[in-house]
């Protein structure tokens, strides 16, 4: 037993033993390990000395540089940056001009190409006639000799005329013609085929000037009510009120720019049905408030208020539909269009406006309007140069490229179309074109 305890005691002292050299050994590594750990602390110590060394000489060598930089450019440091951020600022506005551009440009395409189609659809399908008649407040005479017949003994035959017909006229040195002059268009076809009638008659007094004129107020009368059932049946808008059929037919002694404008409403009203069957809209509003637009027109010369206006007053209170008074009321935009039927009839009245051959103006009234044009492009700060183009339908306008950059010219375009817009009357539209040009000149010596 004693020899086993022995021999236990000395394979356990082996084992210690053992164990304390290998403890020994890692003890050894682990100061190898603690002495590499030191040096390597004290490499990177040297090293953030480095760096930190390094570090301030940057510091230093910029604030030399930005200092050197400063003196160079004589400038401060913000106003360096502020510099820049113009700069910046710059090329961004001009980024966003071109970007603008483009969606402008793809939408108009886009637009005009629909458009395009929806006009020329119409126009082909209603095939109006291009020429239309002007009525003239000029009457033949056979001979000079019967302007002294017409004027009568002191003036008593052409007073007698004048007070019963409620026209000027003008007797003048003009050969074999006579002159009615009368701001009511009906007033003066009445006096115009009541004088053709003494004329012919030869009987020019007091009494039967009275009688020949309330004879051709019944025929005009009766003129003016199948004028306007033929337009009613041509533009296919039946069930309309009597008194406003009366009304109607009145514009048919009514021309605006040569255009008339009983013939005027029954092609708009045909346009409208057009556009309104292509666009999915209601095409019998479209139809009535196209035919009756301008209805106040007849009678705008005898009341206060606009024709727009006028118009929707006899149309609201001869019975016709919301929809169909909002149309008249708003094809000049005096009021604010609350159906899509309204805006096809602005559209449709503009169509027939400003095809080729629907109107025409005098000279005068011509330089006048181009002059306007002309006028408030000038009126723009930045405008060198301006030219009416196309009768009116276009305008450029030169601008001076050092005062006004892309997104101005832009901006400048829209303006001057809006104060077109406010300040004069057309039909169609007017193109307004913004050009910024930039030359570069050189002399070879």
């Amino acid at each position: 037993m004693i020899q086993k305890a022995e021999g236990d005691i000395e394979r356990r002292r082996n084992e210690i033993n053992k164990e304390e050299d290998r403890l020994q050994k890692r003890r050894e590594e682990l100061d190898v390990r603690l002495d590499r750990l030191e040096k390597r602390e004290q490499t990177l110590n040297k090293r953030q000395s480095l760096m930190d060394k390094r570090t301030n000489e940057i510091d230093r060598l910029h604030e030399q540089q930005t200092e050197e930089l400063q003196r160079i450019s004589q400038m401060s440091t913000d106003e360096a940056r502020s510099i820049l951020l113009a700069e910046v600022e710059k090329d961004a506005r001009s980024d966003m001009a071109r970007i603008i551009r483009q969606v402008e440009l793809e939408a108009r395409e886009e637009g005009e190409t629909r458009a395009r189609k929806l006009i020329v659809a119409a126009i082909q399908r209603v095939a109006s006639e291009h020429v239309v008649e002007v009525t003239t407040s000029v009457v033949e005479i056979p001979s000079d000799e019967m302007k002294g017949r017409i004027i009568g003994r002191n003036g008593r035959n052409i007073h007698a005329f004048e007070q019963a017909a409620g026209v000027d006229v003008i007797v003048d040195d003009t050969p074999e013609a006579v002159t009615i002059s009368c701001f009511d268009p009906v007033r003066r076809e009445v006096a115009k085929r009541a004088l053709a009638k003494l004329i012919q008659d030869g009987r020019i007094h007091p009494a039967h000037i009275e009688k020949v004129l309330k004879n051709e107020q019944k025929e005009v009368d009766r003129v003016i009510i199948e004028a306007g059932e033929q337009a009613v049946y041509e533009a296919g808008v039946p069930g309309m009120h009597p008194e406003i059929i009366k009304v109607l037919g009145r514009l048919k002694y009514r021309t605006s720019y040569g255009q008339n404008q009983l013939a005027h409403a029954v092609e708009t009203a045909k346009l409208a049905a057009v556009i309104a069957a292509e666009l999915g809209a209601d095409v019998e509003v479209a139809r009535a408030g196209a035919l009756l637009h301008d209805l106040g027109k007849a009678i705008d010369y005898n009341m206060e208020g606009t024709h727009a206006q006028l118009g929707a007053e006899i149309a609201k209170r001869y019975g016709m539909s919301p929809k169909v008074v909002n149309a008249i009321a708003s094809h000049h935009h005096e009021v604010e269009q609350e159906t899509v039927e309204a805006a096809i009839v602005e559209a449709a009245d503009a169509i027939s406006g400003a095809r080729p051959g629907a109107r025409r103006e005098s000279l005068e009234q011509y330089i006048k309007r181009v002059r306007a044009l002309e006028e408030i492009a000038n009126s723009h700060k930045g405008v060198t140069q301006s030219y009416a183009l196309q009768a009116g339908r276009e305008i450029r306008i030169f601008v001076k490229p050092e005062e006004i950059d892309d997104l101005a010219s832009i901006q400048m375009a829209r303006d001057i179309a809006k104060s077109i817009e406010e300040s004069m009357q057309y039909p169609g539209q007017i193109k307004v074109t913004v050009i910024r040009e930039t030359r570069a000149v050189d002399y070879a010596k």
